[in-house]
């Protein structure tokens, strides 16, 4: 293999396979990446088992290809050695000592290489219906949902978010039994079979920070254990968590003792002042109590002191609340709401909170509330 290529280039691309090798990898040619020259361009490509990332650099962005062929290099020191490099044509040569030879005007390094057939086969076929989507919708899709997500491996099937889609109909959603978030949204086309299927949250993570498009499509090529993301030149695979997702639909109900509408803005800046006086030993506890036309969120700390905030109500309710609950959990829901109300639904001090942006139902926030009262 041998190419001379301008670094910004190059690195734009390492930024992208960089993030498929996990630190934590014990199996080397895992912390490897693999370049793959052809006549049409330059392919990277990186696998840590979990997920797989596949970029594709076109040979019109190339500024020389003088010999085809493939290596596998250690993914940290490649990607430090060029990111401080200058933006100049940089030379990269596999030489006869099984060595990847790396040179500007006025520097030179040289990498071993890892053997080419030990990297992993990746499976990174298209399915024949894949289902299109907008960029910024998906990634909003995520972001509203992936924090409410388990970091408890006891249960694998919560670490996930579930992916269900029925005709044109797309539902995320994502608990640690202690909180829910759920977001709907209608796809351009319907699908011909439905979809049920749980993604591990820390892959969706990473490829959420690849998307970078508000006008692009992306496509999702969904199969029994794995699912492919086709998006720019990038081609991202993730396996799916095996197991069936609990039936979340029970737990949000159809009616309520109270409803009550504020501004999203007050709201969350008087539980994020109210939390200053609240303990992560205590979860972080507020209480919440209706005052006929306005809100009382307080919170305490025996030995420092209280706080008492006031919340005007869009509309007086006549119903009596009281309710406590984690103010960061609240605070997680609350801020990915982009409207300018949202809607507080009660029914109980035991009973789950649920909060919706007032207009619809298409974003649905669920918290468990703390016993005190």
């Amino acid at each position: 293999m041998k190419l001379k290529i301008k670094q910004k280039i190059l690195m734009e691309h390492l930024n992208y396979v960089i993030k498929g090798i996990s630190s934590k990898n014990l199996i080397p040619i895992l912390n490897c990446i693999k370049f793959d020259l052809k006549k049409e361009g330059l392919y990277l490509m990186s696998t840590d088992n979990e997920i797989a990332i596949k970029t594709f650099i076109d040979a019109k962005d190339i500024e020389e290809i003088e010999e085809k062929g493939d290596i596998v290099v250690s993914g940290k020191y490649i990607y430090d050695i060029i990111k401080k490099l200058s933006n100049e044509v940089i030379n990269l040569e596999e030489i006869i000592s099984s060595q990847l030879l790396i040179t500007t005007s006025r520097s030179s390094f040289k990498l071993n290489c890892n053997n080419a057939s030990e990297f992993p086969n990746l499976d990174l076929e298209f399915s024949k219906t894949p289902i299109t989507l907008n960029q910024q919708s998906f990634k909003t899709m995520i972001n509203q949902t992936i924090f409410a997500t388990s970091t408890q491996e006891s249960r694998p099937v919560l670490t996930g978010i579930n992916f269900k889609i029925k005709e044109n109909h797309f539902e995320c959603t994502a608990t640690d039994s202690y909180r829910l978030a759920r977001k709907e949204i209608e796809l351009p086309e319907p699908i011909e079979h439905d979809i049920d299927i749980i993604v591990p949250a820390k892959n969706l993570i990473e490829i959420t920070r690849l998307l970078n498009s508000d006008e692009e499509d992306l496509k999702l090529h969904i199969f029994n254990n794995k699912i492919i993301f086709e998006f720019g030149s990038l081609i991202v695979l993730s396996r799916l968590i095996n197991g069936t997702y609990p039936d979340t639909n029970k737990l949000i109900p159809e009616e309520f003792a109270a409803t009550i509408r504020v501004n999203l803005t007050d709201f969350y800046n008087s539980i994020d002042r109210a939390s200053t006086l609240t303990n992560e030993e205590e979860k972080n506890i507020i209480k919440l109590e209706s005052k006929g036309d306005y809100l009382l969120i307080s919170s305490n700390i025996p030995e420092i002191g209280n706080v008492e905030e006031q919340v005007d109500l869009q509309e007086k309710i006549n119903e009596s609340v009281k309710i406590a609950f984690s103010s960061k959990y609240m605070m997680d829901a609350v801020k990915v709401f982009d409207s300018e109300e949202i809607t507080i639904k009660y029914n109980g001090e035991i009973k789950p909170i649920i909060i919706t942006d007032g207009e619809s139902n298409h974003l649905i926030q669920l918290i468990v509330p703390i016993r005190t009262y």
